[in-house]
């Protein structure tokens, strides 16, 4: 019997199974903060790197010198952003294109946005790295929990048989251990749906800048094309 009750000497005194199930969820709960912290820094970063190369884009800054300035950004070993990847990818494409001759109009611009859809692509995995990892702590976590309330209480029960005398002070500990694993469930899985749709909200805003801008380079693209002579 306990004299007095505390969470850890609990833990300590539950089952084998039950702490399996504890350990899980401490696993769980600890990777996911760290996905949390590492999403917030990469989304972070994404919209800074976004405003900054929307503000140099609508500069008026010469098309080629923006591509040359990110070129030598990559050369110093510094990461160019998802939007400047795109315009990039674009850019490279058209003017390949269009220094290699014998292609229609509609061909450069096919070719320039075909390439821009594949670098937005992959931007767009990279803003939803890890975020399908949330979801399931948020979704699975709470029933893991369960599954170790579950059986702690019946092995509460199981005890509680053997006693000639049922008390409260035989069943207590029993069901305050098996309580532990359903509140290290709701632990882990909290954070993780709040940061998962709190993420989700920013990668869709995030993406649907992408997509804007892509579409409006495209226009750019289409209008110099469109403007030189044949």
């Amino acid at each position: 019997m306990h004299d007095s009750l505390n969470v850890w000497g609990l833990i300590l005194d539950a089952t084998i199974t039950v702490q399996l199930v504890m350990l899980t969820l401490l696993l769980a709960s600890i990777i996911s903060w760290v996905m949390i912290i590492q999403r917030y820094l990469v989304l972070s970063s994404a919209e800074q790197s976004m405003w900054s190369f929307e503000k140099r884009f609508w500069s008026g800054m010469d098309l080629s010198q923006l591509y040359r300035d990110g070129s030598n950004q990559q050369k110093e070993d510094k990461p160019t952003g998802g939007m400047e990847n795109i315009f990039r990818a674009g850019f490279k494409e058209f003017m390949r294109l269009r220094q290699q001759g014998g292609v229609s109009a509609e061909g450069i611009m096919a070719g320039a946005q075909r390439a821009m859809r594949v670098a937005y692509s992959r931007e767009e995995e990279k803003l939803e790295k890890n975020l399908p990892f949330l979801a399931t702590v948020g979704s699975v976590t709470p029933y893991i929990g369960l599954f170790g309330t579950v059986i702690g209480i019946m092995n509460s029960f199981i005890g509680l048989a053997q006693q000639s005398q049922a008390t409260l002070q035989v069943v207590a500990p029993g069901i305050a251990e098996a309580l532990i694993a359903t509140a290290m469930g709701l632990f882990a899985a909290i954070p993780a749906v709040v940061a998962y749709n709190r993420y989700s909200s920013r990668v869709d805003a995030i993406a649907g800048n992408y997509i804007t801008f892509t579409e409006e380079f495209a226009g750019i693209l289409h209008r110099q094309v469109a403007s030189t002579p044949k």
